[in-house]
């Protein structure tokens, strides 16, 4: 099965409405990328709508960190991801999303980029 982001020929009700035309290619999807905590970084280029590029990345080893305080940024080594905010079930496998909570060499940082579609993991220091 694809995956499809248009229209599903479905009424409110649950009924099949009539179709009208096929499905397009320019509707097609694509699963998530569910960014994995590694040793080595790993990424995968993807074209997409319009004939442009997306960059994902499917194995994280790196962030660049930000520190609020002294105004600089930092590429550092993930040690570990402490906590997910969007699912409890992604920081036990180790899966890097927007608002995780990582465990960097500089300290606790949020992920503030999206690295399953910017190809890159930003951070911001968090002071406790």
């Amino acid at each position: 099965m694809g995956y499809f982001q248009g229209n599903d020929f479905r009424k409110i009700t649950g009924g099949k409405k009539g179709k009208h035309r096929d499905k397009r290619k320019f509707e097609l999807g694509s699963p998530p990328t569910e960014t994995k905590l590694s040793n080595e970084q790993v990424i995968e280029k993807e074209r997409v709508m319009g004939g442009n590029e997306k960059i994902r990345i499917k194995y994280a080893a790196f962030a660049n960190v930000y520190d609020p305080q002294e105004k600089v940024s930092k590429k550092t080594k993930i040690i570990s991801v402490l906590q997910t905010p969007a699912n409890r079930e992604y920081a036990r496998r180790g899966i890097i999303v927007k608002g995780t909570i990582i465990q960097t060499e500089l300290g606790k940082a949020k992920v503030t980029s999206r690295p399953g579609q910017d190809g890159t993991i930003n951070a911001v220091l968090i002071r406790e």
